[in-house]
């Protein structure tokens, strides 16, 4: 056996396929790879909410346990990241009240044979409230968001259906209608409130850096075109002040944009 050690960039190196040379991996049947099965099990554990819901007893270990009844600690979403490959990680954090924090996170994806030797730009998005974290992150809420949203563009991109163990709701109470229930199997889509929706949407459609002034503009845009015209709005001051009906409205108006 050779005692000769790895010289550091070796491990990073990667083949013409963009895998690292020294890394195994697994593949499905249609050729591609088996993110999941990337995932040690030292970075999983069972889901203890999933199972006092049921309740159910909490499993001593992660072994033989559903996807959906386990949770995965960021460590391995990081080693998720770098077994992929990518060259850019950012985030843009919008506040949409003192206590309700929106952050989106864009990864750049460095090309390889599942993409056509193509770049890859993904976002996704998480929020941060004092209903659906532990009572110590009133300071900490865009941090919270920022690993959330990590963590989703993450495991949904790479196709992992294990919730991150940062997106689960950590609050003693239930979680309210501007929450997101992290750990639902429903979509994005079906669990955000009308107001986060459309805070969502605009943000899709360009909608500046996040602040509020910047949506004005956008009525003001939709109300010039005569798409959306609503003379309340000028006494709206965050997301939270516009009505869940009305919220409905402009997220069909900014369609037409």
């Amino acid at each position: 056996m050779s005692d000769k050690k790895i010289y550091g960039p070796d491990l990073y190196k990667r083949n013409e396929h963009g895998l690292l040379e020294n890394a195994k991996y697994e593949f499905n049947e249609d050729g591609s790879v088996d993110w999941r099965a990337m995932i040690k099990s030292e970075f999983l554990y069972p889901n203890k909410g999933w199972f006092e819901a049921r309740k159910k007893d909490v499993p001593t270990s992660p072994e033989g346990l559903d996807d959906k009844q386990l949770l995965i600690m960021l460590g391995g979403i990081k080693e998720l990241a770098r077994l992929r490959g990518f060259e850019g990680v950012s985030f843009e954090t919008s506040h949409l009240s003192d206590t309700y924090v929106v952050a989106t996170c864009e990864i750049v994806w460095s090309p390889n044979y599942e993409s056509n030797k193509e770049r890859i730009v993904y976002q996704d998005v998480a929020n941060a409230t004092l209903q659906n974290t532990g009572s110590f992150a009133a300071k900490f809420l865009e941090t919270i968001a920022c690993n959330r949203a990590f963590v989703r563009c993450v495991r949904n991109f790479l196709n992992i259906h294990i919730v991150g163990a940062d997106e689960i709701d950590k609050s003693k109470d239930s979680v309210n209608s501007f929450s997101v229930e992290a750990s639902s199997d429903e979509p994005l889509e079906k669990i955000l409130s009308p107001n986060a929706r459309l805070f969502q949407d605009w943000q899709d459609h360009g909608g500046g850096g996040g602040n509020f002034n910047d949506f004005k503009e956008t009525l003001r845009s939709l109300w010039k075109k005569e798409i959306y015209q609503n003379g309340d709005a000028q006494n709206w001051n965050d997301f939270n002040d516009v009505p869940a009906k009305e919220a409905r409205k402009i997220r069909a108006a900014l369609k037409k944009l």
